[in-house]
């Protein structure tokens, strides 16, 4: 690797990557048993960094990345950072044309999709000027082709903490998917403090179940063990047999409340088989108090439970040494400051009183892709972010979540925004309008239902609907349950209020699909 001698010209790539550049020890175990220590991993990344390069894309371009989880998809993040480019990873799930507006709104350089899809994208994105390779998740592919063939040694690019490092789409309440802007400095500066603050080192291994398209699985998870040296043992993705395989050979687990009331369900979850593991993470979405509950009484372990969002990395979290309090999500972070805002007077809110939650800190992103006008309203005059969440703080400083004022549902730790849905059920044959709402789940914390008012004109059709859905939209944001209403409750500015469809259906034994 030519770092040269000033190994902070790209701070983040040599935390992350460059000063492991000669270490033999275990960075990742894939669940085949195949080994990749921290050398080999880097070479991978040089390589990739190297293809990358020789394609002509150059710094501050951007690389989309829809891809299943492999050690070559994780070195494709690594090499973007190395050379200077922009990382766009893209949910597997995601169809085509929420792919093809990602590509375009975001002026993507490449696009790296899986080898079965890459006809479809070429056709569909001809004339664009996006380059499209492929990449499976054993590592081969035309990517993986070009990858092989380059020098284990690479270049890295000069960067500087407010230089842009990843764009993460996140859907907003209108319906318009927004590009949050992550740099340099968010990245490390709070993988760093999540480092520091849960006593991740050297010795510790991660049980990761994670996507790597998502905050959490790439940035809580994998940054961390970079910036400690830890390792990993790498699953494909969460299943149960594969982790308590794992479990053995690991210290650490993040994931997911879904992964956590699965585990709950299996004999296998004991004290026994969890007597090694040193923490228990819990995050991007609300961890239920029985499932806090049981978990401690199962295994003898209390599960932490932190706070993030897209926009903003890790806000809060309990601590390591002192109480984990049940239903929160802890302190803020080290450098990390949050405020209570009264909505009606923009005050800042008294111990345990209910309001907007704003937080400031270098974890915060610089704002949203070509949406100038949005950053501005997002942000406050004196640089806070609105999260849109609501929250208190209690009397030692814990934070509580009370609930999302944009309506965010949160379901098995995927964002789901209601007006995106709404959008594409307002146009089926029979709705005449629509209002889409998250009610309690046990597994995956909340459901996706929709509402529907019928047309005058046409019956409502739900296996219709549920095709229309199915081609335009992820899994993961179909409605799991349909129900008709005669009207929607508005209040006196006309204005559906769904916190009265919430209460309405929370306790819905309707048919699950």
């Amino acid at each position: 690797m030519r770092y040269g001698k000033n190994p902070m010209k790209n701070e983040l790539f040599y935390n992350l990557v460059g000063r492991h550049s000669s270490r033999d020890e275990t960075f990742l175990r894939e669940a085949d048993g195949t080994v990749w220590s921290y050398k080999r991993f880097i070479q991978l990344t040089n390589q990739t960094a190297n293809a990358l390069q020789s394609m002509g894309i150059k710094p501050g371009q951007r690389v989309a990345v829809q891809v299943d989880k492999s050690p070559a998809a994780l070195a494709i993040y690594t090499a973007c950072i190395q050379s200077g480019l922009v990382f766009l990873p893209l949910n597997t799930a995601y169809t085509a044309s929420e792919v093809e507006f990602f590509l375009e709104d975001s002026g993507a350089r490449l696009f790296i999709c899986r080898p079965d899809l890459r006809d479809q994208f070429r056709r569909n994105l001809g004339g664009t000027g996006v380059c499209v390779e492929t990449l499976s998740a054993d590592g081969t592919g035309l990517f993986a082709d070009r990858v092989a063939n380059q020098s284990l040694v690479g270049p890295v690019c000069a960067r500087n903490k407010r230089d842009l490092a990843v764009i993460l789409y996140t859907s907003g309440t209108t319906g318009r998917s927004k590009g949050a802007m992550l740099t340099h400095e968010n990245l490390l500066t709070n993988a760093s403090t999540l480092a520091k603050l849960w006593k991740i080192t050297d010795q510790d291994t991660l049980l990761h179940a994670l996507p790597i398209f998502h905050i959490h699985g790439l940035f809580v998870a994998v940054n961390t063990v970079l910036v400690a040296g830890a390792s990993m043992e790498y699953l494909p993705k969460f299943n149960l047999d594969d982790v308590f395989a794992a479990l053995p050979k690991s210290t650490l687990f993040m994931g997911v409340p879904t992964f956590y009331t699965r585990l709950l369900q299996d004999e296998r979850l004991s004290a026994e088989s969890t007597d090694h593991m040193r923490l228990f993470v819990s995050g991007s979405a609300p961890l239920l108090a029985d499932t806090f509950d049981r978990f401690q009484q199962r295994t003898g372990h209390i599960i932490l439970e932190r706070y993030g969002m897209t926009e903003t990395n890790m806000i809060a979290s309990n601590p390591y040494d002192g109480e984990r309090r049940k239903g929160t999500v802890g302190l803020p972070l080290p450098g990390v400051e949050v405020q209570i805002v009264r909505d009606e007077d923009g005050q800042v809110c008294a111990a345990n009183e209910v309001g907007q939650i704003h937080v400031r800190g270098p974890n915060v992103c610089a704002g949203y892709w070509k949406l100038e006008e949005k950053t501005k309203a997002e942000f406050t005059s004196n640089g806070y972010f609105r999260t849109g969440d609501l929250g208190c703080l209690d009397a030692d400083g814990y934070l509580k979540l009370t609930g999302r004022a944009k309506d965010l549902i949160i379901s098995g730790g995927y964002n789901i925004y209601p007006k995106e849905i709404e959008a594409v059920l307002d146009g089926c044959r029979g709705v005449k309008e629509s209002a889409v709402i998250g009610i309690p789940d046990p597994d995956f914390g909340e459901r996706v239902l929709a509402v529907i008012v019928e047309d005058e004109t046409e019956t409502f059709d739900e296996e219709s609907t549920r095709a229309v859905i199915s081609s335009g939209l992820a899994k993961f944001k179909h409605p799991k349950l349909y129900k008709t209403v005669s009207e929607l409750p508005r209040n006196s500015m006309g204005k559906v209020q769904k916190k009265d469809l919430r209460t309405q259906f929370a306790q819905s034994d309707a048919r699950l699909n």
